[in-house]
């Protein structure tokens, strides 16, 4: 049974739709004024909210407003009620993410309608994706089935690889984002001295060159193919129409984009306190994870010492020094140049 919100400060209203609501079959949460409903806004989870404008204590745009900031409930479709029907305030309501508005007095079936029809396109981007080709391939499509959303490109081509190829150089003007279909593709910065530093090294499902894309700058950073790669690239206008021209899909797409993001910083924080033995430890730990399965942990993988040292931030010889004591304490073992942990509980309580 579908939960929906509803919160309104005039009694009578709000008793009456509660009422058309749950006749309707949908389990109705009450609130008299803004502030109790963004409390059970957070507490219940909602699958939708319908709320007045004119309201004390807090009003409607002020409750749009606090629950866009939360991230548990900035994707809750949204459906504003007003007694007023001047464009202004249609407008203000729409510019600030609602997604649809009904002007009292309405009829059952306007509302009923006007809930099935926000629900409908909210469930649709409620389901996991895969972070493949496919998924993202199935995405676009359900995508492209918004009337707002109907230009997306169809055609996704896929551009191959070698190994030690360059995706782009820093300093490249991006023109959509990357997407990896296949392989692995290192992301570094170079210094003065002509020194890299890795960024980050992604995988198949993860995205590339989106937050230069965002901040309208040039690629802050190179790319290179670790090994054979495939990409898709997502265009520019595309890339921003997910972002700005429906609400529950900018909300899946964020969460597609984001998925390294705190992997991103662990690493960072990782690089600046400790020290290179720890830091080595956690890259190899990282680097299983991030490439092998639960069923095939026990596997090598294969990483050149040059970049893992770029990954942990030091120098090569370090590096090879610190793997060879790993492996004299029978924490890993190396073979034709593959590594494979032995202890994976041990390496990751590694101390500083």
């Amino acid at each position: 049974m579908k939960k929906i919100l509803l919160i309104e400060d005039n009694a009578d209203m709000r008793e009456n739709t509660a009422e058309i609501l749950e006749l309707a079959n949908y389990k109705v949460i009450s609130a008299p004024n803004g502030r109790v409903g963004v409390e059970k806004a957070s507490k219940e989870n909602p699958d939708l909210i319908i709320c007045d404008i004119m309201m004390p204590e807090l009003d409607g745009y002020g409750v749009l407003y606090l629950l866009s900031k939360n991230p548990s409930t900035a994707s809750i479709p949204f459906i504003f009620l007003t007694a007023k029907a001047e464009k202004a305030d249609l407008r203000k309501g729409m510019s600030m993410g609602a997604d649809d508005y009904l002007t009292k007095p309405f009829e059952e079936m306007e509302l009923l309608n006007a809930v099935e029809a926000r629900l409908r396109k909210s469930d649709v981007f409620r389901k996991e994706f895969t972070k493949n080709i496919e998924g993202l391939s199935e995405f676009l499509a359900q995508a492209r089935g918004l009337e707002e959303l109907s230009r997306l490109s169809a055609d996704r081509k896929v551009h191959h690889f070698k190994k030690k190829e360059m995706i782009y150089m820093e300093g490249d003007e991006p023109n959509g984002i990357i997407f990896v279909v296949k392989g692995r593709i290192k992301t570094y910065k170079t210094n003065e001295d002509g020194k890299e530093f890795i960024t980050g090294i992604h995988k198949e499902g993860d995205f590339l060159g989106y937050i230069d894309l965002i901040e309208n700058t040039e690629y802050r950073e190179s790319a290179e193919a670790m090994d054979e790669a495939e990409v898709t690239i997502i265009p520019r206008q595309d890339f921003f129409s997910l972002l700005y021209s429906n609400r529950d899909v900018a909300a899946k797409f964020i969460k597609l984009l984001s998925n390294n993001l705190q992997e991103t910083e662990d690493r960072l924080l990782n690089l600046a306190y400790n020290s290179v033995r720890k830091r080595v430890a956690d890259a190899l730990i990282t680097l299983q994870q991030r490439y092998h399965t639960a069923k095939d942990q026990n596997s090598g993988f294969s990483v050149s010492r040059e970049d893992l040292a770029s990954m942990v931030g030091t120098a090569t010889e370090s590096v090879i020094r610190t793997l060879s004591d790993f492996k004299e304490e029978k924490l890993i073992d190396i073979k034709e140049k593959n590594i494979f942990i032995l202890n994976p509980d041990r390496l990751s309580r590694m101390k500083n």
